[in-house]
């Protein structure tokens, strides 16, 4: 088995994966916010995920281009199923706490970043350069119809199976995912021929790698602008859901799911499309139009506005993060792609912890006192939303990243 046909089973493993870890992390948003009432505790609970995933990631990186591609993928794959049975113990037993979130979302989010440089890889090395894009809206896909499915699925399990029940589920679906990755052969390049370096240089090479190269440089500062800001609002949109609906499970569940389905649409429509001719159009205008219709959902009312506004909002992120995956594939040899995805991942997603840690104090402290939970978090979703437009279409104004296709060479050929 090679080529699009292992990359569908890769595919179909995942996909399951996926589905048990957002009905996982559906059904700990509400018991967080359920203890506590903060949106603070929802911030922290994504911040202590990434924080370890984006300062390891350089490491990771060098790991994953060092030893077969595949160790690391299980090691991903089974540190979530350890965490997910460690939960599951603790709510077994009755004693299970919101700091105990935080200690699996950091231990997940640390072996979480050998996953993504990982499979970025080898999806790489299996598939022929006219898939990039494809392939890049299956996975797309995937993670859309888990967002689709999974919080449908745990609003309904919650009641009759508890948490422990999803937990299982879970756990499920990494067996699943394990099983699927060990059938599947994955492609190792041979290593380049130079003198052997420290494992801290070889994580400090993707930054070079990057630097040297501004139009590659120039459209991950663009990610880590439109990140930060966007971060900064939908990481406490759940809590603004719940507070407006007298924490309905139902309504944040359809919020979840619409997004879910907007993920769905946009990666079927990109893997029917390919993408456009000209990748960055696609960076550029998905960041804008994501963007906007986040800005939107804090300017209207009631679960099925913001539904068909987060249906919207997830639309285009696959068109958005399928062309800009398809540039960096293209452009970076693949002997070093997990060296410079990875710390390609840390320059655009170091935002991202930063964000989660200030739009909880944000929300409780600065726009909820003064107007109100529900409405104070409206405002952030409008505020940083709009700024992320302006941010998206700035990108035109420079040619290092407008041109990052035509300047760069190619380093596969067709």
């Amino acid at each position: 088995m090679a080529g699009f046909a292992a990359f569908r089973l890769l595919w179909a493993g995942q996909a399951l994966a996926l589905v048990g870890r957002e009905m996982t992390w559906f059904a700990l948003t509400l018991f967080a916010y359920q203890k506590t009432g903060l949106a603070t505790t929802l911030s922290l609970l994504g911040f202590f995920h990434f924080l370890p995933l984006i300062l390891l990631s350089p490491l990771a990186g060098a790991l994953v281009d060092r030893y077969p591609r595949k160790w690391a993928m299980l090691a991903s794959d089974l540190a979530g199923g350890v965490a997910t049975g460690a939960l599951l113990l603790l709510a077994l037993l009755g004693r299970l706490e919101v700091w105990h979130l935080y200690l699996a979302s950091a231990f997940t989010g640390a072996l979480s970043s050998l996953h993504w440089p990982a499979l970025s890889a080898a999806l790489s090395a299996l598939l022929d350069k006219k898939d990039y894009a494809r392939a890049s809206g299956m996975m797309s896909l995937a993670e859309s119809l888990a967002g689709v499915g999974a919080p449908v699925l745990a609003a309904a399990l919650l009641k009759p199976l508890g948490l422990q029940g999803i937990f299982a589920l879970d756990l499920l679906g990494t067996a699943t995912a394990v099983a699927t990755l060990l059938l599947v052969p994955i492609p190792n390049p041979k290593p380049q021929a130079q003198e052997k370096t420290s494992l801290l240089g070889e994580a400090l090479f993707g930054f070079r790698f990057i630097l040297q190269r501004p139009p590659l440089l120039g459209l991950q500062l663009m990610f880590f602008g439109v990140n930060f800001l966007t971060t900064l609002a939908a990481t406490v949109m759940p809590a603004m859901v719940l507070a407006k609906t007298g924490l309905s499970e139902s309504a944040l569940a359809l919020v979840r799911s619409a997004s879910g389905l907007g993920g769905v649409a946009g990666g079927l429509f990109l893997s029917l499309w390919g993408g456009p001719k000209r990748r960055v159009h696609g960076v550029f205008l998905g960041m804008a139009f994501s963007s906007l219709a986040l800005a939107l959902m804090g300017a209207v009312e009631g679960p099925w506005a913001w539904a068909a506004l987060a249906f919207l909002e997830a639309f285009f992120i696959p068109l958005l993060n399928g062309s800009n995956q398809a540039i960096w594939q293209a452009k970076v040899p693949l002997e070093v792609q997990g060296k410079v995805f990875a710390a390609r991942r840390m320059i655009a997603w170091l935002a991202t912890p930063l964000a989660m840690l200030l739009s909880g104090p944000l929300a409780d402290r600065v726009f909820g006192p003064r107007w109100g939970q529900g409405e104070g978090i409206a405002l952030m979703l409008l505020l940083f939303g709009g700024l992320g437009v302006f941010w998206g279409l700035s990108g035109y104004l420079f040619r290092a990243v407008r041109e990052a296709e035509t300047l760069l060479p190619d380093a596969k050929a067709d």
